[in-house]
């Protein structure tokens, strides 16, 4: 985990805060990094228990109501939401963990939620042609990887896959 910050790099780690603009991105960052805390505790667990946990329930006669920092077709909502979950890593170290799980978790539990053709992916894969295998997680939407910098099936393949909608 490494050692704690000091307290200079701790001043400036809260100033970042000053990025979130205005209260609705205040109170997401905040359902955020609870969220994100959560995050070793659902790695923990089996995957069929993740997908059980995280996957949203369709509730039959209710519609899905619009959450803070998500939409299904929002570039703005979605951009605000990826913004807050990358301050959370970067402010909340060490309690909130950097990498790939705290982001695809954190961030399908919230766009899971408005969007039911978003997945969460797990893979293995031997990226870079490493000799070694390592893991990734990352959304998918519509069989495509979402809001990923590189295409990660090019180096890792699915293993487990937890759809929007839990069966």
């Amino acid at each position: 985990m490494g050692s704690l910050p000091s307290p200079r790099q701790v001043r400036a780690r809260l100033r970042r805060l000053r990025q979130l603009q205005g209260p609705s991105e205040v109170l997401l960052f905040v359902r955020v990094v609870a969220v994100a805390l959560a995050v070793p505790l659902f790695v923990r667990l089996p995957l069929p228990r993740q997908a059980a946990l995280l996957a949203p329930r369709p509730r039959p006669g209710r519609a899905k109501t619009p959450g803070p920092g998500a939409g299904r077709r929002d570039p703005e909502a979605i951009d605000r939401l990826t913004r807050c979950v990358a301050l959370a890593q970067d402010v909340g170290r060490p309690l909130v963990r950097p990498g790939c799980l705290t982001r695809g978790i954190t961030l399908y539990w919230f766009l899971g939620r408005q969007d039911d053709e978003i997945e969460l992916c797990f893979g293995l894969g031997h990226p870079d042609e490493s000799p070694t295998f390592a893991g990734h997680c990352w959304l998918s939407r519509s069989g495509v990887p979402f809001l990923e910098r590189t295409d990660p099936t090019e180096s890792f393949g699915v293993v487990y896959r937890i759809p929007a909608a839990a069966p």
